[in-house]
């Protein structure tokens, strides 16, 4: 072995005195072999310099390579790498490109190729997930997965070798395509090669660039502009520049877009709100407003409103053609590994909008998330970075938050308080619920493919507001509709109940008339002849049904796919009319518009026809019966008791306590006709529904009246409070109640009453005993039976407006008896 090699050297030696001796003076600049040249066998060819780590280079031509077969002998190869000056070194290329040149090996391996070439090198940069080189061709209009499946055929076509040499070598075309690729860095005067210097070095590779952009019609040119046009007027001054490239686009949603693709639900109601926020965007400076309410009152649908009217042209001239960009803080945090990543691309954020001379907005929803987002020790965070460029007006920001997180984040901070303006979102009342529910309701109906009800949106928001609490109108209005059409969906998608059943007793003498075939005697016989006479009609019966299931399926199938061809040609009008494109609006509007009309109220006809035949299997429409069984499956109350009405409960209220308090006439007709009263309208509407004090001795049933009141008022005896009063007998325990004063343990946890009322506003309050309180507790009964309200020790005010307050108390017992 070590004479071979010796043999070899020698060989290469000479080679090389003879190529130094016939150069002349003007090639001396030629690439010269190193002094020491390695043998190595070609089973462990494998370049271990091509398994590239952070520090790693690998040569950048093959100089030489000498094979020598001898009898018995494996062939041996000899590499001779070029000089430093010529070597690919990570310092050079950014995060993404130098991840992409990594890869490269990896993906000729997998192929079984010995030469990594550029074709490896672009399928690395098309499987990059979010990748700049996919952002670029997709600029010049191609669709990168049929690029990467062309680049995947291209590969597959190349020779193939046996054993560990794959990915070993580096390729002629890449080599050059990388010297390209530093040429155009120096073009743009940047300080690290790039992905978008990688794939313009692509246009002018002759083996397998120019056959693919050939292909796909790309240019230089065209590349060119779609670089520019994602770069803009930023440079490559660090190694991870992608991440700053379209960084609205990257780390934004475009409301406006959205509205003008018809993407945003339609927004009732909340003119007000979106008229002030129009008015705070209009100002020199401090333009920015901030949505402050509760969950699910509709801060967003706000923001969205606004977008759908800039789209429409109704706004002041200020902000007219301008765009709404909503910011997602978790995009920008994700994947921030180092420190100042998080603020570079903040900054790249905020440079853009700025560039942008005041055509574009911000939305930050949750906006109490830029406090102390990316802040890590010794980095600054989002919202010390907003600061300067809010108070100026060179950035118009409108933000989302609740109450609880504005004073528990943003008020601590006064001067990112002052740079907003507060617009305070109550929660809409039932009568405006309705309407919302209304205004979305054909956007439910298109999504379900059901119709949805009148009196279901009625039930919804009267149900919702009087039986869910913890949550808001119209959201859970929204979200029992929702889930209610998403049942019945169901229910129309699976097979009806009398279908199934006839399937499964098909099944059934199915199995038994084959246990009944091997049997010989007389009875077994004369079974299976009955057998097959019944199956036989259950079989047709099953056929019959089977088919009038598929017809309703058909019938309301071609509904939808109608209204959603009328949705889009809905749009296309709205898209027309913004364009003043009149003629093309008029075609469509009485043209095709009319002709899918009629085709609907056709369909509608034939299903409404179906069904009052009484042959129907299926259900199509929501009803308020939906809709109470979803909130009796989200509260446990049964359905019967929310289907009835106010009034039938008042009118039979006394009877009811009577079922469980026998006797005591006087003290239950006392407490209907109380309870009636104030039910009428004839009490103050800010105070509790009433107030009782019950006097007796122990045993009489005052508890026992109070937890029936409870399970017919509120249908549920879960909704009586009872509090002990003998563990308020210190003049401290008021502090329970309402919750501790701040510093002291348990501030966080809110009062024992008032966060009980808080998740529950609709309850009977039993304070048991109530001799044996404290005389200071009293003070605090008087703002409930006054005026309705408490404030707790975090300053939120609960109301008891919906509750019934009794107090009872056996003092005197003995001259009662």
């Amino acid at each position: 072995m070590a004479a071979e090699a010796a043999t070899v050297t020698a060989g290469i030696s000479t080679i090389a005195r003879r190529i130094s001796s016939s150069s002349s003076p003007a090639s001396s600049v030629a690439p010269q072999f190193t002094v020491s040249c390695s043998v190595i066998p070609r089973a462990r060819k494998n370049m271990g310099s091509l398994k590239l780590g952070v520090n790693s280079a690998f040569p950048a031509r093959r100089v030489a390579r000498v094979e020598k077969r001898r009898s018995g002998c494996s062939p041996f190869v000899v590499r001779c790498d070029a000089s430093s000056s010529g070597r690919i070194t990570q310092q050079e290329f950014t995060e993404m490109a130098w991840q992409a040149i990594v890869s490269s090996p990896e993906v000729a391996k997998e192929n079984k190729q010995q030469i990594v070439e550029t074709e490896h090198l672009m399928k690395a940069l098309l499987e990059q997930k979010n990748g700049l080189a996919r952002r670029i061709f997709s600029k010049v209009g191609v669709d990168n997965t049929q690029l990467l499946a062309s680049t995947e055929k291209f590969i597959q076509r190349q020779p193939k070798v046996v054993g560990d040499t794959a990915g070993s070598m580096l390729g002629r075309d890449l080599e050059a395509l990388i010297q390209r690729a530093r040429d155009f860095k120096k073009e743009y005067g940047d300080s690290f090669v790039s992905v978008e210097h990688l794939v313009l070095g692509f246009a002018e590779d002759q083996r397998f660039g120019k056959q693919l952009f050939r292909d796909y019609q790309i240019s230089l040119k065209a590349l060119k502009s779609a670089v520019e046009a994602i770069r803009g007027r930023q440079t490559v001054i660090d190694q991870d520049p992608e991440g700053k490239y379209e960084a609205l686009e990257k780390y934004g949603k475009d409301l406006t877009a959205m509205a003008r693709a018809g993407k945003l639900d339609p927004v009732i109601g909340r003119d007000d709100e979106i008229r002030r926020c129009i008015q705070i965007l209009s100002r020199r400076t401090k333009n920015n407003p901030v949505l402050i309410g509760e969950p699910g009152v509709g801060k967003t649908a706000i923001s969205e409103g606004l977008a759908q009217r800039i789209v429409q042209g109704d706004v002041p001239q200020a902000l007219m053609n301008r765009k709404l960009i909503s910011l997602d803080m978790g995009a920008l945090i994700a994947g921030a590994k180092y420190r100042g990543e998080f603020e570079d691309r903040l900054k790249a954020v905020l440079k853009e909008v700025t560039e942008s001379d005041g055509q574009t907005i911000l939305f930050i929803d949750e906006i109490h998330t830029v406090v102390g987002a990316g802040a890590t020790n010794g980095a600054m965070d989002a919202g010390n970075l907003l600061k300067p460029m809010l108070g100026r007006g060179e950035l118009r920001c409108i933000g989302a938050t609740t109450l609880d997180e504005y004073r528990k984040y943003i008020e601590k901070d006064p001067a990112l308080e002052r740079r907003f303006q507060q617009v305070y979102v109550d929660q809409p009342t039932v009568e405006d619920t309705i309407s919302i529910l209304r205004g979305l309701r054909e956007r439910y109906e298109l999504h379900h493919g059901v119709r949805i009800s009148d009196s279901a949106l009625v039930e919804a928001a009267i149900l919702s507001d009087r039986y869910i609490s913890g949550r808001f109108l119209p959201d859970k209005a929204i979200d029992l509709v929702d889930e209610a059409a998403a049942k019945l969906k169901m229910e129309i998608t699976s097979k009806p109940t009398a279908l199934d059943e006839i399937n499964r007793s098909v099944l059934k003498l199915e199995m038994e008339r084959l246990s009944l075939t091997n049997d010989t005697d007389k009875a077994s016989k004369d079974r299976l002849s009955r057998l097959e006479a019944e199956l036989a009609l259950l079989k047709e019966k099953q056929a019959q049904l089977t088919e009038q299931w598929e017809h309703e399926k058909s019938v309301m199938t071609r509904i939808q796919s109608i209204k959603e061809e009328i949705d889009r040609v809905n749009l296309e009008i709205q898209q027309a009319e913004r364009e003043y494109d009149l003629n093309r609006a008029a075609e469509l509007k009485y043209g095709s518009l009319n002709s899918l009309q009629r085709q609907l109220d056709a369909a509608e006809k034939e299903l409404d026809e179906y069904m009052k035949s009484g042959k129907s299997m299926l259900r199509e429409e929501v009803t308020g019966s939906d809709i109470a069984e979803i909130v009796s499956k989200w509260t446990g109350i049964p359905v019967s008791k929310l289907q009835q009405s106010e009034r039938e409960k008042l009118l039979h209220l006394e009877e009811e306590l009577h079922k469980r308090v026998v006797g005591q006439d006087p003290a239950v007709k006392a407490v209907a006709e109380a309870i009636q009263r104030s039910r009428a309208g004839l009490s103050d509407p800010h105070r509790p529904i009433a107030s009782f004090m019950f006097m007796g001795p122990t045993g009489v049933g005052k508890t026992e009246l109070a937890k029936a009141l409870a399970s017919y008022m509120f249908n549920t005896e879960e909704a009586l409070v009872r509090i002990d009063m003998s563990e308020y007998m210190e003049k401290h325990a008021v502090s329970r109640l309402i919750g501790a004063p701040p510093g002291y343990v348990g501030y966080e946890e809110g009062g024992q009453l008032t966060e009980t009322v808080r998740r529950r506003p609709y309850a009977v309050i039993l304070f048991d005993e109530i001799e044996k309180a404290h005389s200071d507790v009293f003070n605090v009964f008087l703002q409930i039976l006054d005026d309705g309200r408490v404030t707790d020790s975090q300053g939120r005010t609960v109301s008891f407006t919906n509750t019934v307050i009794i107090m009872t108390s056996n003092v005197g017992s003995q001259y009662i008896l």
